[in-house]
């Protein structure tokens, strides 16, 4: 019951997941955009503090180094021996953002410290000061863009995201993990609509344990139903013999040969309504190990009995691992299909695609192609195509699509050059060498 998972269910969460993920993301920055900007003028006085103090004790230690160390994307430092801002702060911003710078660093208190906001393009502002050096230089330093909310957010951005991928991984490894047990009653159910049965694990949930053994019950029926309709066909078909078998014997006691013919072509035909019957019903429960054949001798053994009324044409050996009867039983069944409505049948083995396929055509008048379909349901008849005084059940074809279906082969038509119908069966293989469940 194997088969590729196709993940079409986790693709739409991961989306729902990635779409959640983006809008948190973008919640996120709207949110630090709009936070009080305080913090963020907070987040320039601890910064301008850090770099008051290391740069004193710098300039300290060689003045020449200052203002190339301190200098960095976010600030711009540079010793002078008169300050760039002059006179005390102006606003309550900057008040505020000196009275942090102190309270970040308190050796930084009765220190000579003038702040200043210059307006820049783009409507970006820097925060400029300086501050007297212990030597009587001045340090004049610019904090640039000091209403970004980068310096702040980036990390928290940065953060939020990684969060995003880790949930979205760790949500989609719980929703595989999650709906397993769906996937294998979706599997299961497959099985089941192509007449295999398969026992399904009785895990899971409380929920999915009661569909699975449910579906577990549904199986046994449909087993016991298919059993009991053979058995009782066979009866039905063991107990009409017997009066046909009278029938012949009368008719050939008939002094009127005209009328005996009559009879026995009657009884002939039922009897042979009764074996298509009962292979179409053997199809449904038949089991089949799979093993190594030549595809061109199976077509030979199939074809011993039709004499010149078919014939095969391959180009070379074809082996294949595959189930031997019910590939030798569809392919009969579309051979005397070819041969009932087309006088011959001329089959042919190509590699298509990677599988091999046997295709049957006939000489008929083939069949319409939007009639393809439909011709694979038992006792179908095309009234334009075929007289409703033809023999048979109409089950050859339904017969041979059965097969295919349970054994993971398929069926397919085509209209040959000469007007005649081409049935094109894809040789059955088991996925990894195993054999296929069967109704038994």
């Amino acid at each position: 019951m194997a088969r590729p998972f196709a993940p079409r269910f986790a693709v739409y969460v991961a989306i729902v997941f990635m779409l959640l993920g983006v809008m948190q993301l973008a919640a996120s920055l709207v949110f630090y955009q709009s936070i009080d900007r305080q913090t963020l003028s907070e987040d320039h006085a601890r910064r301008v503090a850090e770099m008051l103090v290391v740069s004193d004790r710098i300039h300290a230690l060689d003045p020449q180094l200052t203002a190339p160390t301190m200098s960095t994307r976010h600030l711009a430092a540079a010793v002078a021996d008169a300050p760039s801002v002059t006179g005390p702060e102006t606003t309550e911003t900057l008040k505020a953002i000196a009275r942090r710078i102190v309270e970040w660093e308190p050796s930084l208190g009765g220190r000579a410290l003038h702040l200043a906001v210059r307006r820049v393009n783009h409507g970006k502002r820097d925060l400029v000061g300086s501050i007297r050096l212990g030597d009587g230089h001045w340090l004049n330093f610019r904090s640039r863009d000091m209403n970004a909310m980068w310096p702040v957010a980036l990390r928290a951005t940065v953060l939020t995201l990684a969060t995003s991928l880790a949930c979205l991984g760790i949500g989609l490894a719980a929703l595989h993990i999650l709906t397993r047990p769906l996937r294998r009653m979706s599997d299961a159910a497959d099985a089941i609509g192509q007449g295999r049965q398969v026992t399904i694990h009785e895990g899971g949930s409380p929920d999915l344990r009661k569909l699975a053994h449910s579906m577990n019950v549904m199986q046994e029926r449909i087993a016991r139903l298919l059993q009991d309709q053979a058995r009782s066909f066979e009866a039905i078909s063991h107990d009409l013999r017997t009066p046909l078998s009278r029938q012949k014997v009368a008719a050939e006691l008939i002094d009127d040969p005209e009328l005996g013919e009559v009879i026995l072509a009657s009884v002939d035909e039922m009897e042979a309504l009764l074996a298509s019957l009962q292979r179409f019903l053997r199809a449904q429960h038949l089991a089949a190990e799979p093993e190594e054949l030549e595809l061109g001798e199976l077509v030979r053994e199939v074809l011993a009995t039709y004499g010149e009324r078919a014939r095969i044409s391959a180009q070379g050996p074809a082996w294949v691992r595959t189930f031997r009867e019910p590939l030798s039983l569809a392919l009969q069944a579309l051979v005397e299909n070819a041969i009932q409505f087309g006088t011959e049948a001329r089959i042919s083995i190509r590699h298509v695609d990677g599988h091999w396929c046997i295709e049957v055509a006939d000489s008929g008048p083939g069949i319409p192609s939007c009639y393809f379909e439909a011709i694979l349901d038992p006792f179908f008849r095309i009234d334009a195509a075929r007289a409703r005084d033809t023999k048979g059940f109409g089950l050859g074809i339904p017969t041979a699509h059965r097969l295919m279906m349970r054994f993971d082969g398929r069926l397919s038509f085509d209209t040959s050059p000469q007007g005649g119908l081409i049935a094109r069966l894809r040789v059955p293989e088991p996925a990894d060498g195993h054999p296929r469940p069967a109704l038994t």
